[in-house]
């Protein structure tokens, strides 16, 4: 494990966390964690390169098959891989299929690169996510069984109370605000041996309680609005990445325009 090295190049591998929904540009583009560490990085050296090939919705099977070997290829000095969670919120879902689809991601990506990231995904608090927590929590159990044995780093967001407030949380309840992806980009960076900008895991003031009819009103308009289109989806195998390429497919200085379709 390198820390505090001279990191000079970064590709982020994974589903829509990675590719920064609900971070929304003013443009129609998504920012994210990752654009954020980037920038970073390139604030101190403007020849630090960068490839985002994260698309939304894509399951560890697609990330494995469409962006695991066109990141390995780059050589980039760190490789960040989050990605099976969209697995462990299918109506089904083959857990024994994920490890071992996400140990080959790892065993692929671990000696092209100086350093692997990996990450315990944030989550948020609510009903609707209880009934799936058992399968991200053995996910996240075996994501630390590899970091350990191939020498990865894990940053652990799902141990955060902070980004599991629901205040973290865009309206679709799926995606982080922009606040959220800050955070966490701020714990990659501190991970990878940088100084600290802030303490990212503290928490929100308290929240001003909302009168019970303001609260199912919004559940109303979020069931209707998201968690219906979102439950048809996975019943009829489509996603919202079905024929989207990555923001930023190749390998350049941050500084340099990737090609950005809208959200």
């Amino acid at each position: 494990m390198e820390m505090n090295a001279s990191y000079t190049s970064l590709v982020a591998v994974g589903d829509s966390f990675t590719e920064g929904m609900s971070d929304l540009l003013p443009d129609g583009s998504y920012r994210g964690w990752a654009d954020l560490l980037a920038a970073r990085f390139a604030a101190r050296d403007p020849r630090f390169r960068y490839a985002n090939l994260a698309v939304r919705g894509k399951l560890i099977g697609q990330i494995v098959e469409e962006q695991v070997e066109v990141a390995a290829a780059m050589s980039a000095d760190v490789v960040t891989l989050v990605g099976g969670l969209n697995d462990t919120l299918r109506p089904k879902c083959d857990m024994g299929r994920v490890r071992g689809l996400l140990e080959e991601a790892v065993e692929k990506l671990t000696p092209s690169c100086k350093q692997l990231v990996l990450m315990r995904s944030p989550g948020r608090n609510g009903p609707v996510m209880e009934r799936f927590r058992p399968r991200m929590e053995e996910l996240f159990g075996f994501v630390d069984e590899l970091a350990e044995r191939h020498g990865a780093l894990v940053v652990d967001l799902y141990g955060a109370p902070a980004l599991g407030d629901q205040r973290m949380w865009d309206v679709d309840r799926l995606h982080l605000t922009a606040e959220g992806h800050r955070r966490v980009a701020e714990a990659v960076w501190q991970a990878l041996g940088e100084a600290a900008e802030d303490d990212w895991r503290t928490e929100l003031p308290a929240a001003v309680p909302v009168a019970w009819l303001a609260r199912r009103s919004g559940d109303v308009r979020f069931a209707r609005q998201y968690l219906g289109p979102w439950i048809m989806r996975r019943l009829t195998g489509r996603s919202t990445g079905d024929g989207r390429l990555p923001k930023r497919p190749e390998l350049l200085p941050y500084g340099t325009a990737g090609s950005r379709p809208l959200p």
